[in-house]
């Protein structure tokens, strides 16, 4: 049997939560499918600020940017995306993991600086992820305004998520009460990251990199509709992908 994949889960890890447990699920449902071991281990987001942190970033072959916003530390889950970009690690966001990876790339490849969330209450005049316009009027009791399955999401043809789904439109499930601020849909083109999922009326809800080995993030999570006999599309090509890193990065130091 192949060497373990290493996933590191940036995001602040709660049992309690009705997602987080979920990530985990979701990665051991691609291990069984594509008979990979996979070890998953959560990196809190302040302990990417201290010191060593990208030498631990580096131990993992792919990195995971877990719902769970605000998180501990805004900063060091900023900073882990970041080192997914700048390094080219392979990256899957979801939920706040897409919330943060947009505003990483707003303020570290457009330098706008103050780009910020409207839940973080900064008074910021750069507000690129701000509250959910249309509430899902069918949502639970209690539930957030864009939560439950949405149908018609609409993914782009000819991007590298379509070619996981092997169709264009897909129900997908939500856990969230911020959305991408339609100002700044340019940021997302202008940084490198092409809008390649929209919501019924034209909403942002996913964004990939064409020039990055794996780096897309999605505003709905796909690890809430992955089962053990059938495993999400996208989380199992996240798992190649970082499996397939993991192997290169072996070659390479062979070849040292």
């Amino acid at each position: 049997m192949s060497d373990p994949v290493r996933i590191g889960i940036l995001g602040d890890y709660d049992p309690r939560s009705p997602t987080l447990p979920a990530v985990e699920k979701s990665l051991r449902h691609a291990s069984e499918m594509l008979n990979q071991p996979v070890e998953a281990e959560w990196i809190s987001t302040p302990t990417v600020l201290e010191a060593n942190a990208e030498k631990t970033l580096e131990r993992f072959d792919g990195l995971c940017g877990a719902p769970g916003s605000p998180y501990k530390s805004f900063d060091g889950m900023l900073k882990g995306i970041e080192f997914a970009r700048r390094r080219d690690w392979p990256f899957l966001g979801t939920c706040g993991g897409f919330q943060y990876a947009l505003i990483e790339c707003v303020r570290n490849v457009l330098g706008i600086k103050d780009a910020d969330s409207a839940e973080n209450n900064s008074g910021s005049k750069n507000i690129v992820i701000y509250p959910v316009a249309c509430a899902v009027p069918s949502r639970a009791k209690g539930a957030p305004k864009l939560s439950g399955p949405i149908p018609e999401i609409r993914l782009r043809p000819g991007s590298y998520l379509q070619s996981f789904y092997s169709q264009n439109t897909v129900v997908e499930e939500f856990f969230c009460n911020f959305e991408v601020n339609p100002e700044f849909e340019w940021a997302t083109m202008e940084a490198g990251f092409p809008v390649v999922a929209r919501g019924p009326q034209g909403e942002i809800r996913a964004i990939e990199s064409p020039t990055h080995r794996f780096y897309i993030a999605t505003l709905f999570q796909p690890q809430l509709s992955s089962q053990p006999d059938k495993p999400h599309p996208l989380v199992l090509a996240f798992v190649q992908a970082a499996a397939d890193w993991g192997r290169k990065k072996l070659d390479d130091q062979v070849l040292e």
